[in-house]
């Protein structure tokens, strides 16, 4: 028969071997990003290129437009996405 100890030691044992084969099936099932040969993909505009016109309603509900926006040295837009979204 076994002691309280060496019974607990089992179980420790026994919840660490599931953990670490439940990561292990985590990592082996995540998908690999698709190869693309060093390619970096083009997102966005251009260095230099200006932004096509457009007209969002903001926070508040007033209409914005790229005009109404821009300043005497022009705009940066940021946009983010939250973590909550």
């Amino acid at each position: 028969m076994t002691s309280d100890r060496e019974g607990n030691y089992e179980v420790k044992v026994a919840i660490a071997s599931a953990f670490s084969i439940a990561l292990l099936a985590l990592t082996i099932g995540q998908a690999k990003p698709a190869a693309n040969d060093g390619a970096v993909p083009a997102v966005g505009l251009a260095i230099g290129q200006p932004a096509p016109a457009f007209s969002l309603r903001d926070q508040f509900g007033h209409e914005q437009s790229s005009s109404t926006l821009k300043g005497s040295k022009g705009t940066v837009l940021l946009f983010f996405r939250s973590a909550d979204w």
